[in-house]
């Protein structure tokens, strides 16, 4: 008799344990090392906060996607949270979307890592290039997904998908990052503000603002906003169908 309930106890405990498994990350280990940060004044289309200059990162771990469906709502079913829309477009794979950046804070908080900063978002995007791309000068539709209508630099137009692509469905960079150029806005860890005229090492940003920092472009943007130096903000306590995330952790 006491063995049964013993093993009820056990089997109820491990039922509980299985159903606070937390999803899976995978990463991709960047390299620590030193970039141009920002864009020349040559290049097509530039926005005039894109000042250059150098960044040296510490090594770090980046997510190989953009945070899914599928991962953000096994941490609202965890924490009781409202899960997100999906716009009817489903979920899954899809990169989660229509959250602020409180939300994107508080699930990298719960899985024990972070939201990038916006020094190592550009890095990470870059890969080595300092092309407006990491494809080059130009970004087509066939290597990523953003409003076709509107190309690059006066290039050829390409498709309009009117919605976000499952994470994953065009080529990554040489680093294996994917959908680092447009599918959906990414939240970065930084208040947006000027950059400064000098050389940074592991620069978080200001320290106060009123908007933070998102990157990449996405599905419904033109072409010159998936620029791996496009610079972006937007009210912290606000969504959109257009904004996800990725995370990141510091390299051990």
């Amino acid at each position: 008799m006491r063995k049964s309930i013993l093993s009820i106890v056990v089997l109820a405990f491990s039922v509980a344990i299985s159903a606070q498994k937390k999803p899976e990350i995978e990463w991709v280990s960047i390299p620590e090392g030193a970039f141009v940060m920002g864009t020349p004044t040559t290049e097509p289309e530039r926005g005039s906060d894109e000042r250059q200059h150098t960044v040296t990162l510490s090594p770090y771990k980046l997510s190989k996607y953009e945070v899914t469906f599928e991962q953000y709502d096994a941490f609202c079913k965890a924490t009781k949270r409202k899960k997100p829309d999906e716009e009817g477009w489903g979920r899954g794979k899809r990169p989660v979307i229509n959250v602020t950046w409180a939300d994107a804070k508080a699930f990298a908080d719960w899985m024990g890592c972070r939201l990038p900063t916006e020094a190592e978002w550009e890095y990470a995007c870059r890969a080595g290039t300092t092309t407006p791309f990491n494809t080059g000068e130009n970004l087509t539709t066939s290597q990523a997904n953003y409003n076709g209508n509107f190309p690059y630099n006066g290039n050829t137009k390409g498709k309009y998908l009117r919605k976000s692509m499952p994470v994953g469905s065009y080529k990554p960079n040489v680093w294996g990052l994917y959908d680092m150029h447009g599918n959906v806005y990414e939240w970065c860890s930084d208040w947006y503000g000027q950059y400064p005229p000098v050389e940074e090492t592991d620069p978080q940003g200001p320290k106060t603002g009123k908007y933070k920092v998102y990157r990449g472009g996405g599905w419904n943007f033109l072409a010159r906003i998936s620029r791996s130096g496009y610079r972006d903000y937007f009210f912290p306590e606000r969504s959109d169908l257009h904004i996800g995330f990725r995370v990141a952790s510091s390299e051990k």
